[in-house]
């Protein structure tokens, strides 16, 4: 039998605490990564280009804003935004606390550009 990950966000959201940045990521994938990460309000990812795959962001609570290729597309909770490789895009908290989930192919480690204080 293969084994299955099941992993509740929302636990790890509350034992992280207060705890910004990456606070999960789905280990054992050859093939998927998920990262869950979380900003206080105002905080997020500084604008940036990812050439190498393309990304769900999908809004666990809260609400943010992802902004690609200069428009801004609100993100809360249940919503997901597709970003095409090669976009110029930014994550920004615009509640308290913001945690979102990122999926895409499977390449290095989580390299979260400048972060937004």
């Amino acid at each position: 039998m293969r084994k299955v990950n099941i992993v509740d966000l929302y636990e790890r959201l509350a034992a992280a605490g207060e705890q910004a940045g990456a606070i999960w990521t789905l280990e054992h994938s050859g093939d998927i990564n998920a990262n869950l990460v979380r900003f206080p309000a105002g905080g997020g990812v500084e604008e940036h280009v990812n050439e190498e795959v393309d990304v769900l962001i999908v809004g666990v609570s809260g609400s943010g804003v992802v902004e690609v290729d200069g428009h801004e597309h609100p993100l809360r909770a249940g919503t997901v935004a597709f970003v095409p490789k090669g976009a110029r895009r930014s994550t920004r908290s615009g509640s308290r606390d913001f945690p979102y989930l990122t999926v895409h192919r499977r390449r290095g480690p989580l390299q979260i550009g400048g972060l937004l204080e």
